[in-house]
């Protein structure tokens, strides 16, 4: 006889309406909470802010892989056309002075390194891939895409207690709150 071992991932409690939703998301946030999210069948104006999220570094990621792009592409350019195998066209100076001519390869090395690095940052930050979700074992998180709100205070959050979180989210309006948990 096998037992299946189940762990606790968190609360799941359902909201009325967008701005329900958007009103608990601000409690949740200004009760300290760290670890939980808002799900909504479409963007809700605001959440994010109401949330207290942070923007995103990516946009720094981005910056230093396209910075290192374009380091890349200048030095391999200048290794190979000047110091190893200086290319000499047309009685033109193979030195540094020929910087224009290594232009394209050093705009296409941005460009291929930026792409890569918001690819594989995105992917990171987010925590991709992962195979499944402890809330699609949830009996009722399936309405999120089509009519229904959540959020989800996740059982890692330092500030979680199955009796406190599950009485804070029914005084800020949740309803339908569930226990979800996880097959460890």
């Amino acid at each position: 006889m096998s037992t299946v071992r189940k762990r606790v991932y968190g609360y799941l409690a359902e909201f009325e309406s967008a701005s329900a939703l958007y009103k608990a998301a601000e409690k949740v946030r200004d009760a300290g909470y760290r670890r939980w999210d808002c799900y909504s069948p479409y963007p809700i104006h605001g959440l994010d802010k109401a949330m207290g999220i942070r923007r995103s570094i990516l946009p720094w990621f981005v910056f230093f892989g396209g910075a290192s792009g374009l380091t890349t592409a200048f030095l391999l350019a200048y290794v190979t056309q000047v110091e190893i195998f200086p290319t000499i066209v047309q009685g033109k100076p193979a030195n540094i002075f020929t910087i224009p001519a290594f232009f394209p390869i050093m705009f296409e090395l941005t460009i291929l390194f930026s792409g890569f690095t918001t690819l594989f940052g995105l992917l990171a930050l987010i925590g991709l891939p992962r195979l499944n979700h402890p809330l699609f074992c949830s009996h009722q998180f399936h309405r999120a895409t089509d009519d229904a709100f959540f959020i989800g205070i996740e059982a890692r959050d330092s500030k979680f207690s199955p009796e406190a979180s599950k009485s804070f989210l029914e005084n800020i309006g949740g309803m339908n709150i569930e226990l979800v948990e996880d097959d460890e």
